[in-house]
């Protein structure tokens, strides 16, 4: 993966993130990681700003299901 590239393969995404090529995808089927296909067979690309407003969100995201889902810890004393 090239640091300096404007653009991800699926793959390249997949690997920043720990998960599948496969979970990457459904990401961007279901609309949730913006992607453009480029080329004539059509190949996804997402941009690398995208995906790192994607993780911001994520973040976000996470912190508003702990704020509401506190954790109880039932082994103290």
């Amino acid at each position: 993966m090239a640091d300096n590239s404007r653009f991800l393969t699926l793959a390249d995404v997949a690997e920043v993130l720990n998960t599948s090529s496969a979970q990457v995808y459904a990401l961007v089927r279901r609309g949730e990681l913006p992607a453009i296909k480029v080329g004539g067979r059509g190949q996804w690309r997402v941009e690398r700003s995208r995906l790192e407003d994607y993780i911001a969100e994520q973040y976000r995201q996470t912190e508003q299901y702990v704020a509401e889902h506190p954790f109880v810890d039932t082994d103290a004393d």
